[in-house]
């Protein structure tokens, strides 16, 4: 082989020599205990630790007692836990259409679809008792479930459950409002579309 090649060759398989030894697999290569594998460092012998007394997971601090249950002292909250929106509103319409309307019908008179196929008929949300019932109660309902109705804790989060309770609460007023009081543009309005 000539030796004007040899050197170029020999330089270029010196370089990627070079450059292949300078890549480590630190990341690969650290020390680490794979989990539920047998550790000697511990005198139980086990890798895994306990968690730690009063160990909270990111993103689940509940320290809004009253968002999270509804409740205060035990009892159902008169007030919502946070400034209720034409925001909130449609959005606890959209869940409320999503969720409770296959029972409980688009206007909560219990008559939704799966109603109509057999399925047990839940109470109107108009009648006296539950259009009394503070917002926290209709919250607890929909998270804990009540009577045949299941819960909804792990389906809507905590947020859209008040949206929810806030949209049935205008719902339980739209039915039994004396039209005499609404604002005279609404009194039109209401007019014009056959209402009362």
């Amino acid at each position: 082989m000539n030796t004007e090649l040899r050197t170029p060759l020999v330089a270029c398989c010196l370089v990627a020599g070079l450059l292949a030894a300078g890549c480590r697999q630190d990341m690969h290569d650290q020390p680490k205990v794979k989990p539920y594998a047998k550790s000697e460092f511990f005198a139980n012998r086990r890798s895994a630790r306990p968690l730690v007394d009063g160990t909270i997971a990111r993103g689940r601090l509940r320290d809004d007692p009253v968002l999270y249950t509804g409740k205060a002292d035990g009892k159902p909250v008169d007030a919502f836990p946070f400034a209720v929106t034409a925001d909130v509103m449609a959005r606890g319409q959209e869940r409320f259409d999503i969720f409770c309307s296959p029972c409980h019908g688009r206007t909560g008179d219990g008559d939704g679809m799966i109603v109509r196929r057999g399925y047990r008929k839940p109470p109107t949300f108009h009648q006296d008792r539950l259009r009394q019932a503070p917002p926290g109660y209709t919250f607890d309902v929909i998270t804990s479930g009540f009577g045949a109705m299941p819960d909804y804790a792990q389906q809507i989060p905590v947020r859209d459950r008040w949206a929810i309770a806030a949209y049935i609460k205008a719902l339980q007023r739209s039915q039994h409002t004396d039209a005499g009081t609404l604002p005279a543009e609404a009194r039109a309005a209401l007019d014009a579309a056959g209402g009362r």
